[in-house]
């Protein structure tokens, strides 16, 4: 089964409700690149990288699209039979970039499943579950209205929350941590995130002024040098996110014992195929993890729930995806969506999700017949 061409389209995702906001913007809208892979038997592998705006990361929606176009040529009339050789190619076309590298590493997975008959899990490593915990994320917002929002999320069925904070002054932070930790308890697990918005001063007042309230502090400073000044001197335990580039930050990190945890984004690390590495590396240290993304739809939650259903357990932090925040579906037969705070993992094979025809409009570039 080789490859014969390769279409690319950009869409459009407005986020409902207003803009989501965070320490570095507020996010009106996302433009996910998807990948669509045609093979000489007929079969089409889709994949999707969305990067959350410019300045989240270093990934952009065009600088995707611009790395699709110096791989994709090479990529033609390969055989999809190894997924390995095919990362080679890519590395080979092109250095760094594994966000864009991802949409393809998605398709291929896509591909090769529905080639063997079997979900995109069973071709990571086996599925241990075929439904997986989810997790709200709560915008940087007034105190008590961030409480009630989680209030209300955690009675909806999600076990664990994210509270976004940072972008404003110390008092608000610290008195959203408690006035949500007052609304929900023990009824859910909490990570407060600083989406890298804190100074090392703050993070330590912070800390200091919650020192009862159970969380996880996720990526609270810029740099993991600002991070690993830390150590020894919070009582929570930090989880790095933003700082987890690629293969070789996740290692450093582990490495220097400076992260109790991560929030991992699946096309950031390159793809679910890259991330299965990281996902084991993680396993023999016993850290937890998230298996989520920056953003996206129905493409990128699919890869998220089959990576997440392979994690062990009790080391899953949850899959976030942003169902909550777009309307509509690709595929409306096979929606990936959140139940009871929940993921059902799709069971069909490939991704197990199908974009219907017309759903991106024309393509934006295509590469081969």
């Amino acid at each position: 089964m080789r490859i014969e061409r390769i279409n690319v389209y950009s869409m459009l995702l407005p986020v409902k409700g207003g803009a989501y906001r965070m320490a570095s913007d507020d996010v009106q809208s996302l433009d996910s690149t998807l990948v669509e892979v045609v093979t000489d038997e007929g079969l089409t592998g889709w994949g999707e990288t969305c990067p959350i705006g410019p300045v989240y990361q270093p990934h952009h929606a065009l600088g995707a699209r611009a790395a699709i176009a110096e791989i994709a040529p090479g990529l033609l009339g390969q055989d999809v039979a190894s997924i390995r050789l095919l990362t080679k190619r890519m590395d080979e076309r092109l250095n760094g970039h594994g966000y864009a590298k991802a949409a393809f590493d998605i398709a291929f997975l896509d591909l090769l499943g529905q080639r063997l008959g079997v979900p995109v899990s069973t071709l990571l490593g086996g599925a241990l579950t075929d439904r997986v915990q989810s997790y709200y994320s709560l915008i940087v917002g007034v105190p008590d209205e961030t409480a009630r929002i989680a209030a209300d999320k955690v009675s909806s069925g999600y076990p664990r929350l994210q509270v976004k904070i940072s972008g404003r002054n110390l008092e608000e932070d610290v008195a959203t941590v408690h006035k949500v930790w007052e609304a929900v308890g023990y009824k859910a697990r909490i990570a407060v995130d600083g989406n890298r918005g804190l100074t090392v001063a703050f993070a330590i007042h912070l800390d200091r002024l919650c020192p009862s309230i159970p969380f996880a502090f996720e990526q609270p400073c810029n740099t993991m040098e600002e991070v690993a000044t830390l150590k020894g001197r919070l009582t929570h335990p930090v989880y790095l996110d933003e700082n987890t580039e690629d293969q070789n930050a996740v290692l450093r990190a582990i490495s220097s014992g400076i992260a109790d945890g991560f929030g991992f984004k699946v096309t950031r690390l390159g793809g679910p195929t890259k991330m299965t590495a990281i996902r084991d590396l993680c396993a023999i240290q016993s850290l937890p993890h998230s298996c989520d993304d920056a953003w996206g739809g129905d493409i990128i939650a699919a890869a998220c729930a089959h990576l997440a259903s392979t994690v062990e357990p009790r080391r899953f932090e949850g899959a976030w995806i942003a169902q909550e925040y777009i309307e509509g579906h690709y595929d409306n037969a096979n929606p990936i969506i959140i139940d009871n705070g929940h993921i059902a993992v799709p069971q069909g094979p490939g991704l197990g999700v199908k974009p219907e025809p017309g759903t991106f409009g024309t393509a934006v570039a295509s590469y081969g017949s």
